[in-house]
């Protein structure tokens, strides 16, 4: 029997379900689909390899919730919820390389260049990345023009050096080396916070939103962003590899800091669910009606156990 939902009044199972439903749809459609043409060298089929039929989609979860939150426009909101995916999808290919994290298991199944090798591993993730922008800049009005250059904006500055990239960088730098807790927390907040953050605020940007309800998703965002890498850390060192569908242990393996290692395992869980409180806390302060999917999405962030 599974246990009741903490959030009663909105059916968040039945919800994910129907908005991954359509993302799948779109990503099978988007990703080098048969209208997209040949590629060379079976690159379409690493691309596809990489992004469909796996992962738990938390990215466009976000995107589509505050979408919700603020009446926005749902094409464009399907277009950012599928960018970003692929933005994400890209970053783990590149990743699990051998000159990065070197891992042989993603979402279950053989990480793209242990499946296709390493060359087209590099160029599939070039690929993704690439595709992301292009979803975000359809050549019809489905998406005014100035929702597309703001999305693209937030997209690029979530994955490049001073997001996603920059964090990154720090990651490899810091293997073996101790970090202090402002270290470890500049590192992830650009490492795995910006894109998540920046889902949220893609969703909000879909719509129209005051300023004040602006800064409290932009709160929650931050929030959710890290409080998802402490649980990641925390499931690193408590759950098993089938579970996790990755490798468990890798981060001790690779004596790279984290928030079990810096603070210990229970400190890190009551870290967790004080962050859960205060993105909670940024939602009530926005002033949306509609925020019953972004509430459920942190808790389950949270509380998931894989």
């Amino acid at each position: 029997m599974n246990a009741p939902e903490k959030f009663p009044l909105f059916a968040l199972s039945a919800w994910s379900a129907q908005q991954l439903a359509n993302v799948e749809q779109a990503l099978s459609l988007w990703v080098a689909g048969p209208a997209a043409g040949p590629a060379p060298a079976d690159l379409c089929e690493a691309m596809r390899y990489a992004v469909l039929d796996g992962g738990k989609r938390l990215r466009p979860l976000l995107v589509l919730a505050a979408s919700e939150a603020v009446n926005g426009n749902g094409q464009a909101a399907l277009r950012a919820a599928c960018a970003v995916e692929l933005i994400h999808a890209y970053s783990l290919v590149h990743d699990d390389m051998p000159c990065m994290d070197n891992d042989v298991l993603r979402r279950g199944k053989p990480t793209v260049h242990v499946r296709f090798g390493q060359a087209q591993a590099m160029l599939a993730g070039d690929a993704l990345q690439a595709l992301a922008f292009e979803l975000l800049t359809p050549e019809d009005a489905s998406v005014a023009a100035a929702t597309q250059a703001r999305l693209c904006r937030m997209l690029a500055q979530a994955a490049g050096f001073q997001g996603m990239a920059g964090g990154q960088a720090i990651d490899l730098a810091s293997v073996g080396r101790p970090l202090t807790s402002d270290q470890l927390h500049y590192m992830h907040r650009l490492k795995t916070g910006a894109l998540l953050q920046a889902s949220v605020m893609m969703g909000a940007a879909c719509g129209a939103a005051t300023l004040a309800a602006q800064n409290a998703l932009r709160d929650y965002g931050a929030a959710v962003g890290l409080a998802f890498q402490v649980v990641d850390d925390i499931l690193d060192v408590t759950a098993d590899s089938a579970t996790l569908g990755k490798t468990a242990g890798k981060d001790a393996a690779q004596d790279k800091p984290t928030f079990v290692s810096l603070m210990g395992l229970q400190a890190s869980r009551d870290y967790a669910q004080q962050l859960l409180a205060h993105a909670l806390a940024s939602l009530d302060a926005s002033g949306l009606e509609n925020t019953h999917a972004l509430q459920a999405l942190a808790d389950m962030l949270v509380n998931r156990q894989h």
